[in-house]
């Protein structure tokens, strides 16, 4: 058990202290630039806070600035079906038009053994010509083959391979667009790293016409006549013969919500819809809904699920982004009354830079056809313009980054907290004191133990949980910084607390204190055991091997985050935190199945999950073993040969011997209580009995 305890720990501490990989960096170098790009053309220097080069061009006695090249991994390394990110060089020029796209490394299954390189060689290479100002589609479809316009461009996809195409493609423009906004003026010259972020800790109740009243859902109802209007006077009037025929019939309504925004999302989704939304966004995501009745849809005949749609776009402060439908089914709320409506989910991934504190322009193009083999198209678009109210997002200001509005925002909770650990730290340091009288620790206990549940868990949402580990390991791993960690100001406050009370008590002030699952298991099992619910002791033997599989757990868990991100996601799910605190339970029947099953067998062997399957619990314990103190008070007699605390501990952390096995202790402080009590602690007890004995002296009679 020993090897075991210096193996994992070992892999533990590599993982969280390697220096950063450059498994997902950019491999290119200035040297490497200058014979790619010869002259007349000039390399600058790397930019030092964004990850690309200027191209200059000698035009007599001026320098001009030709454009930017850079890599995609560096800017935008969304991962492929091998879980690791294509790499593409693409150069732009001042105006945002694509030079040159080249690709430098994928591993993409298809194209490595299936079609080989040369299909995506050639798919690049249309990139070309092309300006970020356009929508850029993947043309499916080569027999209906569109022109490109100011607007629009069309680029033709790979057969059998549309899924990794569009990756790229997304890869390529999410770079761009980061570069386009910072470098070139786009967006306002506004950083895109300054962008709002989405509050996820407001929501209010609301029904279908205060969402509409407050701009959260905009409406746009159009008939056959309205259409008919748009193409007045063009080649593409009269085109439409349904429409003549029934001018008053609708022709499309549409409802459109910002349904990753709380409010929104919780308000015309049902419970179940709003999860399963939730579970298909990365950090960072976001998801708009689209609910329509009529003749038109977003979703044409030849649609393919998972690409994005023609029929609906999006574009802020004049740059298109991509909207890509996410595959799913979900109930909307009966408070809508939609229930014939068509409801598709989008998705805009992260790296799209969608700033939902700025306005956002959508538009149905309409597009009407003349002639038959080579038809001519006339396009007309509705537009929906959508502003998201400024209390559910938080705003980028100066240069904060944006984390630092999350903390402001959150003061209040931050300042409960704050108190909350002072109080317990104070405790905790006074320990003899506060378990001097059994009943007032048990009312302080359970006290702090309902606080832990109700406010560090369901409301402030402070949970630490192993993937705050793999997180951070895999954020090493792949070379990315750690700034993602401040925009949770709960969790940092938390985490420097706990590494506090590990240098001075271990893993118990955490597992038994600040846990909210943990603290939840506590109140259940002590509820089972005021229902007088009968409660299992394993033998010693059986609870010391049980307690290994944590440990085994936690070396799967860390050990999986250097191969494959989608098992690391499957493997914390281990883990029912998610499920019983961060959802609240309100998930698909397994995951509530399991979270329920553990609190009910915590009601018959105390913390069973904490005790046994925890692999958080299990890195808290061996980063623990560098503790300063052993803080429990013992006696001679400990062990030798009073049994009474071991016998009462719950944990079964304390040895034969008197010893108490600190990488188990929850810091319940029961043995401490006991230790205080002249009505519990038998050396103690005997002690108080031989002070009070009179001794018997002889009578001294008087002569």
């Amino acid at each position: 058990m020993r090897i075991l305890f210096k193996l994992v720990f070992t892999m533990l501490a590599l993982l969280m202290t390697a220096a950063p990989a450059p498994a997902l960096a950019g491999v290119m170098t200035h040297d490497e630039l200058v014979r790619r790009f010869p002259a007349p053309l000039i390399v600058g220097q790397k930019d030092a806070e964004l990850a690309a080069w200027p191209l200059f061009k000698q035009n007599a006695t001026a320098t001009e600035l030709v454009g930017y090249v850079f890599e995609s991994a560096d800017l935008a390394p969304i991962p492929g079906f091998s879980g690791v990110p294509p790499n593409m060089l693409v150069t732009i020029d001042t105006k945002g038009g694509f030079l040159d796209v080249v690709m430098l490394s994928q591993h993409e299954p298809v194209f490595l053994d299936g079609l080989g390189e040369g299909p995506l060689l050639q798919f690049v290479k249309q990139y070309q010509g092309l300006s970020l100002k356009q929508s850029i589609s993947i043309e499916t479809n080569t027999k209906r083959a569109r022109h490109p316009d100011a607007a629009h461009a069309y680029i033709d996809g790979v057969s059998k391979a549309t899924a990794s195409v569009r990756i790229i493609n997304q890869s390529v423009l999410a770079a761009a667009l980061k570069v386009a906004r910072k470098k070139l003026g786009f967006a306002a010259g506004r950083d895109p790293d300054m962008i709002a972020r989405v509050r996820q800790d407001v929501f209010d109740s609301r029904s279908t016409e205060q969402l509409l009243a407050d701009g959260l859902v905009a409406h746009l109802r159009v008939s056959n006549r309205d259409v008919e209007k748009l193409f007045a006077g063009s080649p593409g009037a009269g085109l439409d013969a349904q429409a003549l025929q029934r001018p008053d019939e609708v022709f499309i309504d549409l409802y459109l919500a910002y349904a990753s925004v709380p409010s929104v999302g919780r308000n015309v989704l049902t419970a179940r819809g709003w999860t399963k939304l939730k579970g298909r966004l990365d950090d960072g995501d976001h998801a708009m809904l689209v609910m329509s009745t009529g003749r038109h849809s977003i979703i044409g005949e030849e649609f393919v699920r998972g690409s994005v749609s023609d029929r609906l776009l999006l574009k802020q402060d004049g740059l298109p982004i991509d909207m890509r439908d996410l595959d799913l089914e979900l109930a909307l709320a009966d408070s809508l009354h939609l229930p014939d409506a068509s409801v598709t989910a989008l998705r805009i991934i992260s790296q799209a830079g969608l700033d939902p504190g700025s306005p956002m322009e959508f538009s149905l193009p309409i597009t009407r056809s003349k002639g038959i083999v080579y038809p001519e198209r006339f396009t007309r678009e509705l537009k929906i313009a959508y502003r998201l109210p400024a209390r559910f997002y938080l705003a980028g200001e100066g240069n904060n980054k944006s984390w630092q509005g999350v903390w402001g925002s959150r003061r209040d909770e931050l300042l409960v907290l704050g108190v909350a650990l002072a109080v317990l730290a104070l405790a905790l340091a006074m320990q003899r004191r506060l378990s001097a009288n059994g009943r007032r620790f048990a009312w302080f206990r359970a006290g702090f133990l309902a606080f832990t549940v109700g406010f560090v868990g369901y409301y402030a949402q402070g949970q630490l949980s192993i993937v705050n580990l793999t997180g951070v390991a895999q954020a090493l791993l792949a070379g990315r910084g750690l700034e993602f960690l401040l925009f949770d100001p709960m969790t940092v406050v938390l985490w420097l607390f706990v590494a506090l009370s590990l240098l001075l008590w271990g893993r118990g002030t955490f597992c038994g204190w600040l846990c909210p699952f943990g603290a939840l298991q506590e109140l259940t099992g002590k509820l089972a055991q005021w229902l007088h619910i009968p409660q299992l002791k394993l033998r010693g033997v059986t609870d010391a091997r049980l307690k290994i599989l944590k440990y085994v757990l936690l070396a799967l868990i860390m050990a999986s985050t250097l191969f494959q991100t989608e098992l690391t996601d499957k493997l914390v799910e281990l883990e029912p935190f998610k499920t019983a605190i961060t959802l609240n339970f309100v998930r698909s029947w397994p995951y509530v199945a399991y979270a329920v099953g553990l609190l009910l067998a915590s009601s018959f062997v105390y913390k069973f999950f904490c005790r046994y399957l925890c692999p958080f619990g299990a890195a808290l314990a061996l980063l623990g073993r560098v503790r300063l103190l052993d803080w429990i008070p013992r006696r001679s007699e400990c062990g030798t040969p009073c049994q009474t605390c071991r016998h009462r501990c719950d944990y079964q952390a304390i040895k034969p011997d008197g010893k108490v096995v600190y990488e188990e202790c929850f810091q319940c402080l029961d043995c401490v209580v006991i230790y205080e009590s002249d009505e519990k602690c038998a050396p103690l007890m005997l002690e108080l009995k031989r002070s009070r004995t009179i001794p018997i002296m002889p009578v001294q009679r008087s002569s």
